[in-house]
């Protein structure tokens, strides 16, 4: 918390850039987020990363099914 305190004033003095994209996300965050899934997807297996997309594509689908009774 003390860190993000002397983050926003060091960027309300000048003293270093913003640090946001076009969507105002922490482009450092964005940065990692996307270096985080393949890092992960290397560790497993291939039977555990198609459970994963299998309960992935269930999720979707059940919230466009939702969406679809809604409408």
């Amino acid at each position: 918390m003390i860190g993000a305190a002397v983050m926003v004033g060091r960027i309300a003095t000048g003293e270093i850039d913003d640090l946001t994209t076009e969507d105002g996300k922490n482009a450092a965050a964005v940065a990692l987020g996307r270096m985080g899934g393949n890092a992960r997807a290397a560790g497993m297996t291939a039977k555990k990363r198609k459970e994963i997309a299998k309960k992935a594509a269930s999720a979707r689908w059940k919230k466009s099914l939702v969406r679809a009774e809604e409408e």
